[in-house]
């Protein structure tokens, strides 16, 4: 398998998840509006799902920022990191992104921001003094695939969908007990509403497999593309290695930030692989070192 067959692969995957994505939401708001007999309650839930998201789109950097307590360095600070990321930069065709640095010993990173002109990496002291250079080197350009592919903007319309899907669902089983169609005796009426009911339990765990299986091709994509900019992929490989099996704990890392990590930085995996935020470290290794280059 070459890279650009990885690569390839890995983008139609997600947007046929991302399509899969579309489709159950229309439907289910579809089926929502007929047992609620309006289909006001549709557009509501888009509206207000769609503005959460644009507020924290906007604002995710600061946040994720703030709570991983990590600051911002110069050229002056740390030479190398910087010459490093800026040359990975114009090798991408990427705008410099800002570098932060987390005080954490536990070797980790991520990449933030709206778009590429307000992309953020950031890295913690612990990548900084267990990594060789081209370790490093592997894990910045990782991080600069994220940013070069868009993920963030991705995984914000993922979130969105998601959690228009939650939405609808919570409202759906709220007005089951008001709603004039739990009563009819039409049968199709009937039928529809059981389908209703059943598609409001079921949905939101659909829609957060679904925003899994699209977090975990994007690392296969962004281990593929960072792989590209090197021309290294052992480098990157490694890196994964010595990150996973680094005992220490992030200890700013939190269930609702462990998906914007390289490596899952909670150092456990769910028993199925189906609720992972990550790809399994060995298959992202393996089929690292299987590419041909």
């Amino acid at each position: 398998m070459t890279l650009y067959t990885q690569a390839s692969s890995n983008i139609w995957k997600t947007w046929f998840l991302i399509t899969v994505f579309l489709v159950l939401v229309i439907f289910l708001g579809w089926i929502f509006s007929y047992i609620l007999e309006t289909p006001y309650i549709l557009y509501v839930a888009v509206f207000i799902s769609f503005l959460m998201s644009f507020i924290s789109y906007w604002n995710s950097d600061k946040v994720i920022l703030s709570m991983t307590n990590a600051k911002l360095i110069t050229k002056q600070d740390n030479p190398e990191l910087y010459r490093i990321v800026e040359n990975l930069s114009i090798t991408a065709g990427l705008p410099m992104p800002r570098i932060y640095i987390m005080n954490e010993s536990a070797p980790n990173a991520f990449a933030t921001g709206r778009d590429p002109k307000h992309g953020v990496i950031c890295v913690t002291q612990g990548l900084l003094n267990k990594l060789d250079k081209s370790e490093l080197e592997g894990v910045i350009a990782h991080e600069l695939a994220h940013i070069g592919n868009r993920d963030i903007l991705l995984a914000s319309a993922v979130v969105v969908l998601a959690g228009l899907i939650a939405i609808l669902s919570d409202w759906t089983m709220r007005s089951i007990f008001w709603s004039r169609r739990r009563d009819s005796k039409d049968s199709a009426g009937a039928i529809m509403f059981l389908i209703g009911i059943i598609a409001a339990i079921l949905a939101p765990m659909a829609a957060t497999l679904m925003r899994l299986a699209v977090s975990r091709k994007r690392e296969f994509l962004a281990d593929a593309t960072g792989a590209l900019l090197t021309r290294y992929p052992e480098g990157l490989a490694r890196a994964l290695e010595k990150i996973s099996q680094d005992p220490e704990p992030l200890r700013v890392a939190s269930s609702a930030t462990n998906h914007l990590f390289i490596s899952n930085p909670l150092k456990k995996e769910s028993i199925s692989k189906l609720w992972m935020t990550h790809p399994p470290v060995q298959e992202r290794i393996k089929m690292l070192r299987q590419m041909d280059i």
